[in-house]
Order: structure tokens, then C-alpha cells, then sequence
């Protein structure tokens, strides 16, 4: 990179997009220390946020550090008013900037939300979810949801055949098997071999007179969420665990940084569910189900 940069290329700016950002996410503290020196404003916006925002939306303490010792703003406010160094407080490396005198930390519930994704995102665990489908209902429990759905109990075995060899099955018979689970604060359907749980037949149904937040882990696309809110689809294509848009609420941003790169641990969070495990989104869930025969996608 050093020669690269001594031969001429630009520091600041690289297929449309500023070197800076893209290596205080990817690149070594060495790389980012040298990019630091060379570009004319360590604190240039590229889509609402600068370098150190990246690295600590992305917990790459080492490099945030890096770009601190180079003469960037931890506390200049960002999206949805938190700066990168506020921001940091509510996670894993609090002590990461010294907190200038007078400046607002924060809130208590804030503080509260924190934790309760610390706690969250350590119960889950580091689990596999790719191809899976979940629907994060609040406020139910799995039998009011298996009512909701019409749903009639299916054989623990041919369950469990399933789960060893999904696309040995008809795709449209594999596809109405479902698994439900209580949780803490409301259930969870979940069919790790597919997306029926985010289908809008299925969450609009799950929503009646509550909330509830669909993922399907795509392998193809990456992860697609949807919210359904009393019975009406409100957000389609959302990126749960994705960073946060520049228009997003503080709320959303702090979602955004305490569940970066865990889809289940923020749909969860998003309906507040609060599970003690991973058991609900991995198995076996409570009662496996079978969905009636419906279209789900006009509902």
C-alpha cells in the first residue's frame, strides 16, 4: 500500500469511495496509521460518517485507536446524533477515548439496551443460521402462534428427517414445516432450511395486534428482514445487522452497532424477545408444525 501511494495513487479517494473507510474496517492499524498521514482530512464524510465511525460501528478497536492517535473527532455527532465515540461507550471497549469534560453519555436506557445486548448476543452464541427463516413475534406464546397459523402438529421424526437431509423432500411439503418456540417476551418460528417463517402470510398472521420481525438468512443474497405490525407488512428488504442508513433514528443506531453482523440477535431484540439460549433459532423447538395449504405471499 506504501508503494502503491509513493507511486502516485490517490489516498483519498478509490473507486468512488475514500481508502480511509474501507480500511478502517478491513485494513491493519499499520495501513490505517498510513493512510491517516496522507489524506488531506482524517474527518472527511463518505455517507454521512467518517473513518473512526466505521471502525467502531465495525468494533475494530485497534484501528479506531489508530485514527484517534492520528488527530480524528471521537466526539463530533453522526447519524441519529451519536458520535463515534458516544457510541463506543455503550460497547465492549468503553475506556476506547478519553471522554472530554462535559460531554454526554448515555442514557439510562440506553445503558439498559446495552446490556441487554451484551447478554443477548452472548446467549445466542456463535451459531450457524445461514438458510434459516425465523419470525420474532412478541407477546404470544408458541401455542397462540401454532392458533394464529392453523397450523396441525407434525411427527418429531419426519422432523427430525428433515433436519438431517431438507432437499431430500418436496420442496413445497419441506416448506410447510415450521418449528415454534416460547421465549422470554413473546416466541419464535424458525425452519432452518428455508424462508416460510418471513412469508407475508405467515408474519401478518403472527402480527395481530402486536409486532413481529421476519429473517431469512438468504445464502445467495444475505440477510433480508421484514417487519409486520398488526397484521400490515411495514418494511420489506431490511438488513438486520447491517450498519445504519444516514437517516436512521438513534434508536436505530444503537441497534445497529450492539448487533453488527448478528441478524437472529437483532430480530430478536427487535420484537423484544429475550432468549436464554439459542435452542429457539438451532432446535429442537417446542412443537414442530405444519402450516395449512395457502398462498402466502398475496395473504
Amino acid at each position: 500500500m506504501r508503494r502503491r501511494l509513493d507511486q502516485g495513487a490517490d489516498p483519498n479517494t478509490w473507486r468512488g469511495g475514500r481508502p480511509l473507510h474501507r480500511a478502517a474496517v478491513f485494513g491493519s492499524p499499520e495501513v490505517v496509521a498510513e493512510l491517516a498521514r496522507r489524506v488531506a482530512d482524517v474527518d472527511a464524510l463518505e455517507g454521512g460518517t467518517t473513518a473512526l465511525w466505521e471502525a467502531v460501528l465495525s468494533k475494530r478497536s485497534d484501528n479506531a485507536r489508530a485514527l484517534a492517535a492520528a488527530g480524528t473527532d471521537p466526539w463530533r455527532p453522526l447519524i441519529g446524533g451519536w458520535s463515534p465515540g458516544r457510541l463506543s461507550l455503550t460497547g465492549p471497549t468503553p475506556d476506547l477515548f478519553a471522554v472530554p469534560e462535559g460531554e454526554r453519555g448515555p442514557t439510562e436506557a440506553e445503558r439498559a439496551a446495552a446490556q441487554e445486548g451484551a447478554r443477548l448476543v452472548a446467549a445466542l452464541g456463535d451459531i450457524h443460521y445461514e438458510g434459516t427463516g425465523l419470525a420474532c413475534v412478541a407477546g404470544i406464546d408458541a401455542e397462540e402462534a401454532i392458533r394464529r397459523l392453523e397450523a396441525t402438529p407434525v411427527d418429531r421424526e419426519e422432523a427430525d428427517g428433515l433436519l438431517e437431509d431438507p432437499y431430500a423432500y418436496d420442496t413445497d411439503e419441506s416448506l410447510r414445516i415450521i418449528g415454534v418456540t416460547t421465549v422470554p417476551g413473546g416466541c419464535v418460528v424458525t425452519q432452518p432450511w428455508g424462508y416460510a417463517p418471513q412469508m407475508p402470510g405467515v408474519l401478518t398472521r403472527l402480527s395481530t395486534g402486536t409486532v413481529c420481525y421476519g429473517l431469512y438468512a438468504n445464502p445467495k443474497s444475505g440477510n433480508q428482514g421484514s417487519i409486520a405490525r398488526n397484521g400490515v407488512v411495514e418494511g420489506r428488504d431490511l438488513h438486520p445487522g447491517g450498519g445504519p442508513d444516514q437517516n436512521a433514528t438513534s434508536e436505530e443506531v444503537l441497534a445497529s452497532y450492539l448487533y453488527r453482523y448478528n441478524a437472529v440477535a437483532y430480530s430478536c431484540a427487535h420484537a423484544g424477545l429475550r432468549p436464554t439460549d439459542a435452542r429457539a433459532v438451532v432446535g429442537p423447538p417446542d412443537a414442530w408444525v405444519e402450516l395449512p395449504q395457502r398462498d402466502y405471499w398475496s395473504h
